[in-house]
């Protein structure tokens, strides 16, 4: 149909026209940009380079000529020439940032903050028609409120030096709160510290929105901007810290001096299937426990069943949104452009994953009612991200679909065991992200080739000291149990405190809307306004 009505226009030589021009532009901005990106590669790359020469003195040490030998034996020996005093040591060269890293991680921090249209679809039509102003503006607002908190502190507790549990700033003691004394660069990435914070500021404003996604449909908006609150400004950067942290105590595992040594293995989670979707979804369970199922939701067992989506078009485009930022999510976890091997099979991986695990929900639940359903299917999708984003560096494209495909069964599984505890998850954020998120971690202790180590500045460490093993290929089970801890202490610490923060919203009275204005709908209980006025006008 689209090709023949295609063709059809092409027929009319003003719309042949205006194609060809269209295209023209497009073909011509691309390559613009394209130019523009080398050009100011070169250029900062160059400068950069400058820079370090400048600063770096001479290293040639002067030597002392060798003694002239006698033309005669008789003759008086020649005294040596001694080259001048070799000068003091200067100070190391201070680190630049690297202009190409950067970039990259720029780029892929503008992917990942564009998966927030993807949740904001893709929750927004998993719900129903009523509330989908109130999704969209939560969305929007829990935005803006993590980008505040995460510049006032939650960067410093979470990326800073402190302790095992929280940090604070630089390891001299100066804090970094409100991006303070920060260092030009970020550790040893030689990206600049900056760039780092706009990164991981989109992972956390992820975090957040996960959680809204089991909660939709009978939050008030105090209690959503309360919850948002605690979960960007408290759980996320502490719990993260746990693992991402420099010197985060899960950091420092399986190492000489420190907890479960024995193990011999850090803890790893590449992208965040612990840090990111098991911190979000065991949130999402905590609220959605608290406030319990929406009005007339009747579940399985009591001879009912989900409510239907309002509109599975913009959920499925939006999670086709999430997969494309996803790109950046897992690839960017690099940090390093210069790893062109590690990012291509990162993004191969996160490629595999995603189609084995909605094909897998596919064909899973069809026997069930010989129809082919929609919503699964993108959930499916989502289950095998999630999956792969802790792995995506370590497995083999063979292993990204095996473990991409048990978690599209997976996400069946969970949304199946909600059904029957009763629990009401709108979007199925537990399922997608909590049960996936675990899943994905484990699977690293299983499916690491042993062939990969860690992405640097420079390129790949394959080092044999750096890389990781899995159970299927030959690591024995420490790296399992190395996952197990990680994710399990964060899993668990996260529920119970994010069941407690859940229930002290719950005794303000905000957390959620009374029974009048959920069967009125947030849209015009909330807001004042419908997301289909003139639905609503036809329906009158």
């Amino acid at each position: 149909m689209f090709i023949e009505k295609f063709f059809g226009k092409m027929r009319d030589p003003r719309q042949r026209k205006l194609f060809y021009a269209i295209l023209g532009g497009k073909v011509l901005g691309v390559g613009l940009c394209f130019v523009l990106m080398f050009a100011a590669s070169l250029y900062f790359s160059g400068t950069a380079k400058v820079h370090a020469q400048d600063a770096t003195p001479a290293t040639t040490a002067p030597v002392a000529a060798e003694p002239a030998k006698a033309a005669n034996a008789d003759a008086p020996p020649v005294a040596p020439i001694t080259a001048a005093p070799a000068p003091a040591p200067a100070v190391p060269n201070p680190p630049y940032v690297n202009p190409i890293n950067t970039m990259w991680v720029l780029v892929t921090a503008f992917l990942v903050f564009f998966m927030q249209a993807g949740f904001m679809f893709l929750e927004a039509g998993f719900s129903r028609t009523r509330e989908s102003v109130n999704v969209m503006l939560e969305g929007v607002v829990d935005t803006c409120l993590c980008g505040v908190l995460f510049y006032i502190w939650g960067f410093a507790w979470m990326f800073g030096h402190g302790n095992g549990l929280i940090g604070h700033g630089a390891a001299d003691g100066t804090s970094w709160y409100c991006l303070q004394h920060l260092p030009e660069t970020y550790e040893g990435t030689g990206v600049a510290t900056l760039a780092i914070f706009l990164f991981q500021f989109a992972f956390a404003d992820t975090c957040s929105t996960i959680t809204s996604g089991a909660m939709v449909g009978r939050t008030g908006f105090w209690g959503d901007l309360f919850y948002s609150f605690g979960v960007s400004g408290f759980l996320y950067p502490i719990f993260g810290h746990w693992a991402w942290g420099p010197d985060g105590w899960l950091t420092t595992i399986g190492s000489t001096g420190h907890l479960f040594a024995s193990l011999g293995v850090p803890f790893h989670d590449f992208a965040g299937s612990t840090v990111v979707h098991t911190i979000g979804g065991m949130i999402a369970l905590a609220g959605a426990i608290a406030l319990g199922p929406r009005l007339g939701r009747t579940f399985k067992r009591d001879g009912g069943g989900p409510m239907p989506a309002h509109n599975m078009l913009i959920a499925s485009v939006g999670t086709i949104i999430l997969w494309f930022g996803w790109y950046g999510f897992n690839p960017g976890s690099t940090l390093s452009a210069m790893d062109t091997a590690g990012v291509a099979r990162v993004a191969v991986n996160t490629t595999l994953a995603a189609a084995t695990g909605g094909l897998a929900a596919l064909f899973f639940v069809y026997p069930r009612t010989k129809k082919w359903d929609c919503g699964m299917t993108m959930n499916g999708i989502l289950a095998g991200l999630v999956a792969i984003t802790c792995p995506c560096y370590w497995v083999s494209p063979l292993g990204a679909m095996i473990l991409g495909a048990v978690a599209g069964v997976l996400v069946v599984l969970g949304t199946d065991l909600l059904e029957y505890l009763r629990i009401d998850d709108p979007c199925g954020a537990w399922p997608v992200h909590g049960l996936n998120g675990i899943w994905g971690t484990l699977s690293l202790g299983l499916f690491a080739t042993g062939e990969f180590g860690a992405a640097t500045p420079t390129g790949a460490d394959n080092s044999a000291a750096s890389l990781v093993t899995g159970v299927f290929y030959g690591g024995g089970w420490h790296q399992f149990l190395a996952q197990c801890v990680g994710n399990f202490s964060i899993g668990i610490g996260v529920f119970v405190a994010a069941l407690a923060m859940m229930y002290l919203v719950k005794l303000t009275g905000t957390l959620r809307v009374s029974k009048d204005g959920e069967q009125e709908g947030l849209d015009l209980h909330e807001h004042g306004t419908h997301a289909y006025p003139e639905h609503v006008t036809s329906q009158g």
